[in-house]
């Protein structure tokens, strides 16, 4: 009943549609004495990237019998082109804030000694 099978793979994009990248059938065979026994099969999936699309998103696996469906919990892939930089000015607006701050707070310093004579 269960040696017989259908494997897909999708993903989810940001948008959340769902696009299939490929299926297939699949007939295992129990060996003898192997019968009402849990098996665990691992299955390796090359995914090609899409043309002219962002293949950044969550990759799905769902597997299929007769009377029910398994999904997996799904595989978060983020896609970045060949020369990318990750830019990060956080620390940049941290030490620009901070020297302002000190600068202000010299000036303010100044101007209250200044007033007292």
């Amino acid at each position: 009943k269960y040696t017989k099978f259908y494997i897909s793979y999708y993903w989810i994009n940001s948008l959340d549609q769902k696009t299939f990248i490929c299926s297939r059938v699949e007939n295992v065979a129990i060996p003898s004495g192997e019968e009402n026994k849990t098996a665990a099969l691992s299955y390796d999936q090359r995914i090609m990237l899409f043309e002219n699309t962002s293949s950044t998103g969550t990759y799905y696996c769902e597997v299929k019998w007769n009377d029910f469906q398994k999904m997996g919990k799904g595989v978060f892939v983020l896609i970045r082109d060949t020369g990318y930089i990750n830019t990060s000015y956080s620390w940049k607006i941290l030490v620009t804030l901070t020297v302002l701050l000190a600068v202000l707070s010299i000036i303010a310093t100044a101007l209250l000694l200044w007033k007292r004579k």
